[in-house]
């Protein structure tokens, strides 16, 4: 019995949508319920939000390319300016109803002239009868445009007076996108990740070759799977992995050496190589063709030509001064800063006073806890143009603290809030040196 029923769309489209979208049968079933019949008002606008690789946009492309539904389909990241997206809109939308027809160019400066543009364009297509979906991907690019973008998009159907209803794809909450005053709220619907057993081996086992048997295929899967789970969960990612080491797994067979059913020497067969791919994954340091002839090569499973063990991984442009200003910071006194890191530092008097703990280098001592403000302070004086506190920044701290770079040793709990000591050794820097 087909999971999608609706009466306004023949059985047969049903069923062949719900084979294109395995394991999204409850999300395609609700947004069904939403959009309607063709001929219906829908909601003003929709908010789709999961992370990345849960199938967003593919299940809306392929929802409105099988039902047949007049659609507009940009990437905010591909027209990141205001302009750029009205106007692709508009271009867009004078081919959906004719492909054949020729489309021109038509600038549009601002919102108010896209509404009439847009009036003009449903009335020229035919379109006021239907709806209208424009789909906005990587939606949260909206918020680095004007502040009256986002209310507008959201408000288009009361703007416009038209049947058009506009729909958000993003890998954030609706809550980073609400702003003060003036925005409407849009219906929100999650996209939860797929789990190992249920959607990611049924997805994936549906590629599998004709020359092979889909147990045979599924057995691979269920190997690919319980190796890089834990590290990757991209349903992209793991398709490429799997189309990439796939000949490898067989070869046993292709040469007559194991059967299909022969699971222990297939899996010797490809455990190696598996090791060697987990070391790539997400980095695309070399292409299909050439991770296929390093496959061929008789070097010893271990060693990786040109792969990330051998390859010079670049830090962050930031990290690497963050870097710099966490060991000045740990082996400096706090009484140096001002005559190291400011231009115009005063008169300094010269003094042959040190303390005894003094004389002796300060590499030998170890290095000294120092507070994150200043860190900062050091940072913002090394950089050569003005750094601003933004959370790239934090981010690169954070990572940094991650790598074991940074060490939280001390805490001193004062009025004016918690401030963390942290520690680089020389030993730190030579290790990410290398």
């Amino acid at each position: 019995m087909p999971n999608l029923e609706h009466p306004a769309y023949p059985a047969a489209t049903l069923l062949r949508l719900e084979s294109l979208v395995p394991c999204r049968e409850s999300q395609v079933s609700m947004l069904l319920s939403i959009f309607g019949e063709r001929q219906q008002f829908s909601i003003p606008s929709i908010f789709i939000y999961g992370h990345t690789s849960s199938g967003k946009t593919y299940v809306m492309q392929t929802l409105l390319n099988t039902l047949q539904l007049p659609h507009v389909f940009v990437n905010c990241v591909e027209y990141f300016t205001s302009r750029l997206l009205l106007e692709e809109i508009l271009i867009q939308l004078q081919s959906c109803s004719s492909e054949t027809e020729q489309t021109s160019h038509v600038p549009c400066d601002n919102f108010n002239d896209f509404v009439r543009l847009f009036k003009q364009a449903v009335v020229s297509r035919e379109l006021q009868d239907q709806t209208l979906y424009i789909v906005l991907d990587r939606a949260e690019q909206l918020r680095e445009m004007e502040a009256n973008i986002l209310p507008a998009f959201l408000r288009l159907q009361e703007l416009t007076d038209r049947n058009v209803t506009v729909v958000l794809l993003s890998e954030i909450v609706w809550e980073l996108f609400r702003q003060n005053t003036g925005c409407f709220e849009p219906l929100t619907l999650y996209f939860p990740d797929y789990s190992i057993a249920g959607h990611l081996q049924k997805i994936l086992s549906q590629n599998h070759p004709p020359e092979y048997s889909p147990d045979f295929y599924a057995a691979y899967i269920n190997i690919l799977l319980g190796v890089f789970y834990m590290v990757c969960r991209d349903l992209k990612e793991l398709q490429h992995l799997a189309a990439l080491n796939f000949s490898k797994y067989c070869e046993p067979v292709v040469k007559g050496e194991a059967n299909e059913r022969d699971t222990r020497k297939l899996w010797k067969n490809i455990e190696p190589h598996l090791k060697k791919a987990m070391q790539t994954v997400y980095l695309r340091e070399i292409s299909s063709s050439q991770w296929e002839r390093l496959q061929h090569d008789d070097g010893e499973p271990g060693q990786l030509k040109g792969l990330s063990a051998h390859a010079h991984v670049e830090l962050p442009y930031y990290s690497k001064f963050l870097l710099i200003a966490a060991y000045l910071a740990s082996y400096n006194p706090v009484r140096t800063d001002k005559r190291f890191f400011l231009k115009h530092h005063g008169k300094i008097r010269k003094t042959n006073f040190m303390k005894k703990h003094e004389k002796t280098s300060n590499h030998l001592l170890g290095p000294k806890p120092f507070p994150l403000d200043r860190l900062l302070a050091i940072l913002y004086s090394i950089v050569d143009n003005r750094v601003a506190p933004t959370a790239n920044i934090f981010s690169q701290i954070t990572s940094l603290v991650t790598l074991q770079l940074l060490s939280v040793v001390g805490h001193n709990d004062q009025l004016d809030g918690p401030r963390y000591k942290c520690t680089v050794s020389l030993d730190f820097i030579r290790a990410i040196a290398r």
